[in-house]
């Protein structure tokens, strides 16, 4: 494997106003612990290694259950995550995947039987944020370990 570029260096600029996204999504008052299933599962779906591995010792860190990290792809078979948990999931993934349904409203709907309408745009920035930072990951070829 080999590390296309270092982005962080070639544009500063973009990386830190990267930075400020994440900062704004990080701050926006979602749970810590959730925040990190979403970048996690969002870096899944994407296939960013280099996301995959950081979200998933961030929230190994947090506390998070490995049974919780490991089934993460399977939530909709398993009955380990909340309901919050499980229509915030699929809000992930179909804000990841917005070409295929966009957002429908059944999904939608459940989202918002347990956020408000702030929240909701949180979640939405949160999902974007990380769909971001697994593009910028995924195009130069990160990998874990690979600033190291």
């Amino acid at each position: 494997m080999t590390l296309r570029m270092n982005h962080r260096s070639v544009n500063p600029n973009a990386f830190k106003s990267l930075l400020a996204l994440e900062q704004s999504a990080k701050n926006s008052g979602l749970d810590h612990k959730l925040y990190e299933l979403i970048k996690l599962r969002a870096s899944q779906v994407n296939g960013c290694s280099y996301c995959v591995d950081m979200h998933a010792k961030d929230l190994l860190s947090m506390g998070e259950s490995t049974d919780r990290l490991l089934l993460l792809p399977m939530w909709r078979e398993v009955p380990i995550y909340s309901e919050a948990e499980r229509a915030v999931l699929e809000l992930t993934e179909c804000v990841t995947k917005l070409h295929e349904a966009g957002v429908p409203d059944d999904v939608y709907a459940r989202v918002r039987e347990h956020f408000d309408e702030k929240e909701y745009v949180d979640l939405i920035l949160a999902i974007s944020t990380i769909n971001a930072w697994n593009r910028i990951g995924v195009s130069t070829g990160m990998f874990p370990g690979c600033f190291d």
